[in-house]
């Protein structure tokens, strides 16, 4: 998304740059029509400019900032699924300590030895059923709860792109209306220019050795 917005940027910028440089051309001061085109045009870059600067402040304020905060959760998610491995690697080895003793042969000692390993075993493996339900219950919760988390975000992306793409198709409008010569469809304009280009590479100075 973050690599989205910013192409939307700089393409935005690049074409408020393209009619700076039209504006700054010679040409410019010698036709006025063309001045004006050249006018419109950059009126209509701006206007696409601001309108893009304020979608892509919409989609980091309801999208990416809201994306950022989600994933945070992942490292303490992490972290309790570590804590509760260990708590298992810690009751396996004194529940096998105590299978051991229980194996042996019941006298003093051992006895009194499986007393002490049982008593060691019982908060460790309290520690571990603990950790174990926290996980059982919460991970499901964690994860079915995805969806509603998104979808606010998804909904504003799309109310977003939809006004920014509204404004486009007004501005574009406008601009047409403005620059559109009456009478001339686009076959005319293609064979226009086509003959201007012919005119131009039979100069001299751009034909080819």
């Amino acid at each position: 998304m973050k690599k989205s917005t910013d192409a939307d940027l700089a393409m935005s910028k690049s074409a408020v740059k393209i009619s700076l440089d039209l504006l700054s051309n010679p040409l410019c001061e010698q036709d006025q029509d063309f001045l004006n085109m050249v006018t419109a045009l950059d009126t209509a870059m701006k206007r696409m400019d601001a309108f893009n600067q304020e979608k892509v402040n919409q989609i980091q304020k309801t999208v990416i900032e809201p994306l950022k905060k989600f994933g945070s959760v992942f490292p303490s998610l992490n972290m309790a699924v570590k804590r509760r491995e260990q708590a298992l690697q810690d009751y396996r080895r004194l529940q096998a300590k105590v299978e051991k003793y229980e194996e042996k042969e019941k006298t003093g000692p051992v006895l009194a030895k499986l007393h002490q390993a049982r008593e060691e075993l019982r908060p460790v493996r309290d520690d571990f059923e603990a950790k174990n339900k926290q996980l059982l219950d919460e991970m499901p919760r964690f994860y079915n709860s995805r969806l509603d988390y998104f979808q606010p975000s998804f909904e504003s992306l799309i109310r977003a792109q939809v006004v920014y793409y509204s404004e486009m198709h007004q501005i574009f409008g406008d601009l047409t209306q403005q620059l559109d010569q009456p009478g001339h469809p686009d076959e005319q304009r293609e064979r226009e220019n086509e003959a201007r280009l012919s005119e131009l590479r039979a100069l001299s100075i751009v034909a080819d050795d």
